[in-house]
Formats: structure tokens, sequence, C-alpha cells
């Protein structure tokens, strides 16, 4: 395994900033929307926030719109046919309109437009060390080459005996090779690739 290229660069920071400060201020009556819609069809807040595990090891409170019932408790994933999802979150969790509040994380500096997704301090402590020196090495993302493979994640959780079991086992693993090897041969041409993969594969399902 090699040694990862330095932190994202001023240029991957300004694309960062480009698309994500114009995007909030376009986005806000959806944004709005949305928020309102969470609160009209379940008790509890528009957001969700979430530890997950960042640049450098560094613990942040990711922002998604919330999908689930406020009080829900269990398992930290969540297959197709979860009770605890709400009717909009259901809507939201296929269109991934409930991903759109992470811009707010991408503005502060927490996370980027491209980079391995950001687990849970659960699911992170069991990367094989080495691959998380690797995928720690950088801001972690909205959206990257894993996103778009495991896009219906949630189906294949559902038809596991045992969702969590098969994620911490099975897809946790493969997922971290495939963000150390992105990681090792990221390019800004190629994020921008896979941001237009991202849409695409959203438009089309």
């Amino acid at each position: 395994m090699s040694t990862p290229a330095a932190p994202p660069d001023r240029a991957k920071r300004l694309l960062d900033l480009a698309v994500a400060v114009p995007a909030l201020v376009v986005l806000s009556p959806v944004l709005l929307a949305i928020a309102v819609a969470v609160r009209v069809d379940s008790r509890g807040p528009a957001l969700f926030r979430q530890e997950r595990v960042g640049l450098g090891g560094e613990v942040f409170r990711l922002h998604k719109f919330r999908s689930m019932r406020a009080s829900h408790d269990g398992a930290l994933v969540s297959p197709t046919g979860d009770s605890r999802v709400t009717r909009v979150g259901q809507f939201l969790r296929r269109t991934k309109l409930d991903e759109l509040p992470q811009l707010i994380d991408v503005a502060t500096g927490h996370m980027s437009l491209v980079g391995p997704r950001p687990e849970v301090p659960r699911y992170a402590a069991l990367w094989d060390p080495e691959q998380a020196r690797v995928i720690l090495s950088v801001r972690p993302g909205i959206t990257d080459p894993v996103s778009i493979a495991f896009r219906h994640e949630s189906d294949l959780l559902a038809a596991a005996e045992d969702p969590e079991a098969h994620y911490r086992d099975v897809l946790l693993p493969q997922k971290a090779a495939m963000y150390v090897d992105y990681v090792e041969h990221r390019t800004l041409p190629g994020d921008l690739r896979i941001l237009l993969q991202t849409v695409a594969a959203v438009v089309r399902d």
C-alpha cells in the first residue's frame, strides 16, 4: 500500500467552496421545503446530526435531513423496509435528497464534495490500521466511487439474515478497500467525473 498524497490541495478546496456555497444559496427554498415536510411528517427536528470520523481521525457531526423517527433506536445500519424510516424519509433516501445538508459540512471544511464516505466511530475502528491511515488522510466526501457502486446498499442489507453483521463483516471491508483505491489514485478531473457519475446515477434511479 503506497503512501497517500497530501490532503486535498487548494484547487480541490476551492472547488468545494465554489460549488457548496452557491448551492446552499440557490437550493435554500428546496432545503426549507424539505425541512418543513420532515417536521410535518413526524415529530422531531428536521436535521439529523451524527458523529462521523473525518480528516486525521477528527470526529465531527455530519448533517442530514432526518429520515427516521426521532425516537428511533436499534442498529446503525438501515435495510430497505426498515420500519423506523418515515414516509418522507423513504422519498428522501430514494432520491438522495437527505444528503443535501452535507453541503454545510463541505462549506465548513469538515467534508469535501468527493472523498471516502465518513464512517461512525464504531465502524471506523474496525478498519485495518494501514487502511485507516490512508482513508483518513483526506477529507471525507458526500460522494465517491463507493457511493455509486453501493447506492442500493439498503437492498443488500435487506437480503441479509443479519443486516448489521453483513455490513460489518462483508460490506465494510469491501468499501474500505475501495476507499483506499480512490485515495491513492484521486485527481481533480477524476473528482469532477465522479460528481457527474453521481448525478447520472441519481437521475437514472
